[in-house]
């Protein structure tokens, strides 16, 4: 086992203001009503600043900026919105340290992947999108596609800054305008990029950032004025926006829970599937909508699979979120790990069987060690709900059929992985699961070529790719 000394990110390359406002009509202003929550280090407790909880005349006055710009703004030639697209894409590259950094004390997420896999991708959004701009005639959708007008987008605390990315990419692309809200936990990177929207000299109110809870949000979806909503988060909360917007006329893309199942077939390369296995659940502190929560082993393989896994969980680190070194961070919220802890506590009183590896957790901060539960059934909790958290159950079966049976046995369906050497065995059964999005030999693999999204209740619409641009052209 090796020793890791130390090798923590410098915090000095990101200023934290002790206070932010909204970002309403290209310039930050207080709230109206002066009301403000806290957002806190999830790996310390400690009080990273205090943000501006936007009320329903805030939420109208974001709006309101976002529709008079849209005019101006959808008027431009592509190839002018473009340009902007490409300049927020090269300043993100530029400020990236700086926002992975920041990315890492407000969300808890391990420096690695922020900077490695986050930051990367947002920019590779921008500039996806921003080749679209003037090609749109040639997207598939008509030979004069027009923008629907104003969206309303709401986003989840995983992946604060890149489900920013998946939104406002592809709606300045089309020449639509947004009002985006950020989660409640992770307001800092959508307030940074509020910044880098001013530095690229975007017109105002084209991007309007306003934060707060879930009122703030619903506000929002159920605005009058806003023609399109997009909403990443759970399937509770998605309910509710579609029993919301249902009847309004407006346009509505949901991208919500998952319970992938992770097939491992008896002819994989075992080393690779567990790389991918430990991928699939442990990346991002589980905290991932399509991880691969459900592994599935063949029987003839399962002991073996199961003993290289638990000894390449034995050499997880998990620690300090900027230590370069550290493998799994820590838990979003206080209120994430009570639901991570109840389910794996109810896991083991229904009678599955619990291991984790030995790890020190840190006095303060929210942590939850990486767990796996074997002898599970459909029947248990644990493989029916999604934890987002880093728990994986195991359970196994004998063919093909009945992996796939298992797989699909779940009210979601936004991916899977498949582990074969066969290639015929993975087009056979990738054609018969019911999920947006299937990995072979690989997992949490992604592209903005490539469109995302899911069956069932883990959603419809798909974000990414030329599917993508859909959503946001009437």
């Amino acid at each position: 086992m090796f020793e890791y000394a130390p090798a923590p990110e410098s915090r000095s390359v990101v200023d934290i203001a002790g206070s932010y406002g909204l970002f309403i009509d290209g310039a930050f202003d207080g709230g109206k009503d002066g009301n403000v929550f806290k957002t806190v280090n999830p790996a310390t407790e400690e009080v990273l600043a205090e943000v501006a909880a936007a009320g329903p005349e805030d939420v109208d006055r974001a709006v309101a900026a976002a529709r008079r710009a849209f005019g101006p703004w959808s008027a431009l030639p592509g190839a002018e919105r473009a340009k902007y697209l490409f300049r927020i894409a090269r300043i993100i590259q530029e400020r990236s340290r700086e926002l992975a950094v920041l990315e890492s004390l407000d969300n808890g997420k391990p420096i690695k992947e922020s900077r490695d896999v986050d930051l990367p991708l947002v920019a590779a959004h921008f500039f996806y999108y921003a080749g679209w701009a003037d090609k749109l005639a040639y997207a598939g959708f008509g030979p004069d596609p027009r923008p629907i007008g104003v969206t309303g987008q709401v986003i989840p605390w995983n992946f604060p800054l890149l489900m920013l990315a998946w939104k406002i990419a592809p709606a300045l692309a089309t020449g639509n305008t947004v009002v985006l809200k950020p989660a409640e936990t992770t307001p800092l990177s959508a307030l940074f990029f509020a910044d880098v929207c001013r530095q690229a000299e975007l017109p105002p109110g084209v991007v309007n950032i306003v934060t707060g809870a879930g009122d703030t949000g619903a506000y929002l979806v159920q605005h009058p004025d806003v023609n399109k909503v997009a909403f990443t988060g759970s399937t509770e909360v998605g309910r509710e926006i579609a029993r919301a917007v249902a009847g309004t006329g407006k346009r509505l893309t949901l991208e919500l829970g998952g319970k992938a199942a992770n097939i491992v077939f008896d002819d994989a390369p075992i080393d690779q599937a567990v790389e991918g296995i430990v991928n699939g659940i442990f990346f991002n502190q589980g905290h991932v909508c399509c991880a691969g929560s459900r592994l599935l082993v063949q029987e003839s393989v399962a002991d073996e699979l199961l003993a290289s896994l638990k000894r390449r969980m034995a050499t997880l680190r998990v620690g300090d979120p900027l230590d370069k070194n550290t493998d799994i961070g820590a838990i979003n919220s206080a209120a994430q790990l009570t639901r991570i802890t109840e389910l794996s506590e109810i896991g083991a009183s229904e009678g599955a069987e619990r291991w984790s590896p030995e790890c020190t957790l840190p006095d303060r901060g929210f942590w939850f060690a990486p767990t796996i539960f074997t002898g599970v059934t459909q029947a248990h909790r644990i493989a029916r709900e999604e934890i987002f958290g880093p728990v994986l159950s195991v359970l196994t079966f004998r063919t093909p059929e009945e992996a796939v049976a298992k797989a699909n046995n779940t009210p979601y369906g936004l991916s899977a992985g498949i582990w074969t050497e066969k290639g015929s065995r993975i087009l056979a059964v990738a054609d018969k699961l019911r999920a947006g999005v299937v990995w072979a030999n690989t997992f949490n693999k992604f592209d903005p070529a490539s469109p995302f999204g899911g069956y069932k209740e883990s959603g419809y619409g798909r974000e990414g790719g030329r599917h993508g641009l859909e959503a946001y052209l009437a």
